[in-house]
């Protein structure tokens, strides 16, 4: 199979060394706004380089990675779309929902898959959740407790573009929370507070956030998000039933000290970033999707997926922005 990519920043490079470690992967075709940098990542999997997104097109590509900026990312889907290559796109799936809701159409008009890029869906952890909730396992859920803490911020420069904390780092806990529970969320109350760095506030946003959301079979879900979690990078799930809970996330390297006289864990070692956290993760997304692209199996993340947590990121940002409670009714989009 000869894959194209666009894209060569840190995650776009990573994707592309993924790609060229599968066997079903013959060649690697690359573009990026900077040539150099697009040289380099194809040198490293022993890939070619195309001098336009039009000619990374038009290589006979059997499949189409999109890893790069949100701005750009509908537009690219779209063109994956015209040419008939089967498209994987890093999330979101576009800059703004409205956008969104008009790729989401696009995409049911056509038989061409787009797969969207929430890695979380192929954690190994989150899978046994999913299955434990939807099997019945944990009897009638009552809790749901999601967080995602980052070690350490951005540059400031990323912020003004980021689209706020709930639609760049929570609509992972709002996909996730969807798979898991097989349920819809209906309504959101979001808050959010800066103690750290101004350029957050500078840039409209904030670097530590909250919201309780309500589900659509009456469950109650929290999810907290922050840039600022110095014990490390924290991703967790917590699923409380009654007939028992589960979660993801604690195990030797979760981040946090116990206070309890002669406790011991977790022993570590911490992760300190999303990539190595999620780095099996990952490399199991990018297998599915070479298995979309070769027709095997339906797209596992469609652009349905990515529009439905992109409304609830929308309306934790209007909830925290307006202090008052949001129906996910008052989003635009199918419910």
């Amino acid at each position: 199979m000869r894959i194209g990519l666009a894209g060569t920043g840190r995650i776009g490079a990573f994707h592309a060394a993924t790609l060229a470690g599968l066997d079903p992967v013959d060649s690697i075709v690359v573009y990026d706004l900077l040539p150099g940098v697009a040289r380099a990542t194809a040198d490293a999997v022993g890939g070619s380089v195309a001098p336009s997104i039009e000619a990374l097109l038009a290589a006979d590509l059997d499949g189409f990675v999109i890893t790069t900026g949100t701005h750009t990312h509908g537009e690219l889907i779209r063109a994956g779309l015209a040419a008939g290559i089967p498209t994987f796109c890093e999330k979101p799936v576009a800059g703004d929902v409205t956008s969104s809701i008009e790729l989401a159409e696009v995409a049911a008009d056509t038989d061409v898959p787009v797969h969207i890029g929430f890695q979380r869906r192929f954690d190994a952890g989150y899978q046994r959740l999913r299955e434990a909730v939807q099997g019945g396992e944990l009897g009638w859920i009552h809790t749901v407790r999601a967080a995602t803490h980052d070690q350490s911020p951005p540059p400031a420069a990323y912020i003004p573009t980021s689209g706020g904390l709930f639609r760049d780092c929570s609509v992972h806990d709002f996909d996730i929370l969807r798979f898991v529970t097989g349920r819809e969320v209906v309504s959101v109350y979001g808050v959010g507070a800066n103690k750290g760095e101004p350029f957050f506030t500078e840039g409209g946003d904030v670097d530590t956030a909250a919201a309780v959301l309500t589900l659509d079979d009456g469950t109650l879900a929290s999810v907290t998000a922050t840039r600022y979690n110095g014990a490390g990078h924290d991703v967790r799930m917590e699923v409380h039933g009654s007939a028992g809970a589960m979660a993801v996330g604690l195990d030797d390297s979760y981040a946090l000290t116990s206070a309890e006289p002669g406790v011991q864990f977790p022993p570590g070692p911490r992760h300190w970033s999303f990539m190595e956290r999620f780095l099996p993760a990952y490399q199991r997304e990018l297998a599915a999707f070479v298995d979309v692209a070769a027709g095997r199996i339906p797209s596992p993340c469609t652009v349905s997926d990515g529009l439905q947590a992109a409304r609830v990121a929308e309306a934790c940002t209007l909830s925290r922005e307006r202090g008052r409670p949001v129906e996910l009714s008052e989003i635009p989009g199918p419910p």
